[in-house]
């Protein structure tokens, strides 16, 4: 389900597992598509993402779009991927106009977080 946020809150759905550190309880692992819009290109969002997606337990990669907007695809734990989200926002608040969330399953085929052009 697709959800447009002004909000670091949404829903999150599961598909696989992994244990946390923190907790002994299962985790879901999920991916989400994510389409930031407003002026999120030709500021260093990319570069951005992909250093704030180091200090995080992600995969997956940031490209710029053809329409001027960003997409981000992440896959990671639920609250991995929310805090890595709003890390995101937080730096790049003031470019950012739209956010648009679609979480899906983890499909497992990212082993880095990386740029795509």
């Amino acid at each position: 389900r697709r959800k447009s946020l002004a909000s670091p809150d949404f829903p999150m759905s599961s598909s696989t597992e992994r244990m946390s550190a923190e907790s002994p309880h299962p985790e879901a692992i999920e991916r989400r598509d994510v389409q930031f819009a407003g002026r999120v290109q030709g500021v260093g969002f990319r570069y951005t993402t992909r250093q704030i997606a180091a200090r995080f337990d992600v995969t997956g990669f940031v490209q710029n779009l053809p329409d001027g907007s960003v997409r981000l695809v992440a896959e990671g734990r639920e609250s991995e991927l929310d805090r890595f989200v709003a890390a995101i926002r937080d730096e790049m608040q003031r470019h950012i106009a739209t956010v648009t969330i679609d979480p899906s399953p983890a499909t497992g085929e990212f082993d880095h977080f990386s740029i795509r052009l």
